[in-house]
């Protein structure tokens, strides 16, 4: 039966990770009802933990964009384009310090993962109706600056429900990027800082993982990376045709439920 968890925890996990649909949101909503054995601490480690396959996915597909040498491309293009993943990283990193766990132990529950999509999903639909204009057709045309900006819309992503796919890739396009480059830079951006996370993570809580807990994180993983793989392959693809709108419904209605059977008395009262 835990092992059954952790699948289905895994395929959430995949799915959600970069769809702008917070992937930590929908963690938390399943959770409610697929409860491991093992506590609290253990469900939080595997939420963190099973996103590292998944940013390894990113690595696998984007492998030709992050690989400097032997793609026929100047190598310090490479080089160039890292460095402004590590600054968009930054102000997350800072951010995670100061606020994580106050943020953790005040809003992960199920009402502010709902009243978060709920306003998330407004936000992307409201966006894409609007007229918009791009200056940037590839990621690599990102500044300095903008980099640093984008990372600093991924800070909002500390309040569950609100996507960290999201969040990056409505602020770049607010700040001129294309709906593709876009995705592409907020699912680059994700490889520190999910790596980052998921090392603050095993620093808290790896020395006291027993065999079992371990074997169930492998099986996550393995999952989550298979899935996040083909989630981003579906993206990548959906995008150059589509617009987020439907992703924006999506949230919306998600949203409304959660909060309807909050106030029907069929969820619990959330807990701090």
């Amino acid at each position: 039966m835990e092992v059954l968890k952790a699948v289905w925890l895994a395929v959430v996990e995949g799915i959600t990770e970069f769809l702008p649909i917070s992937s930590t949101g929908h963690l938390i909503l399943v959770g409610e009802y697929l409860r491991f054995q093992a506590g609290e601490d253990f469900a939080h480690a595997f939420d963190v933990i099973i996103q590292l396959p998944a940013i390894l996915a990113v690595v696998v597909y984007f492998w030709n964009d992050l690989w400097p040498f032997g793609n026929g491309r100047d190598p310090r293009a490479t080089v160039l384009l890292w460095s402004k993943i590590v600054v968009a990283f930054l102000p997350a990193a800072v951010a995670g310090v100061l606020f994580a766990d106050i943020i953790e132990e005040k809003l992960f529950n199920s009402v502010n993962v709902a009243i978060t999509l709920l306003v998330g999903g407004v936000v992307l639909v409201v966006m894409e109706r609007g007229r918009r204009t791009h200056r940037l057709d590839n990621m690599r045309q990102v500044g300095y600056g903008m980099a640093l900006l984008i990372g600093c819309f991924q800070c909002l992503a500390m309040i569950p429900g609100t996507s960290r796919s999201a969040a990056t890739i409505i602020g770049a396009m607010l700040l001129g990027a294309s709906r593709v480059a876009a995705a592409e830079f907020s699912f680059l951006l994700a490889i520190p800082t999910m790596a980052g996370a998921t090392a603050y993570t095993l620093f808290k809580h790896g020395i006291a993982f027993t065999a079992a807990q371990w074997g169930l994180l492998a099986v996550g993983s393995v999952v989550s990376f298979a899935v996040a793989y083909g989630v981003i392959a579906f993206l990548m693809n959906y995008i150059r045709k589509h617009d987020f709108q439907l992703f924006g419904y999506y949230r919306i209605v998600l949203g409304t439920a959660v909060l309807a059977l909050f106030f029907l008395g069929c969820m619990s009262t959330p807990s701090p």
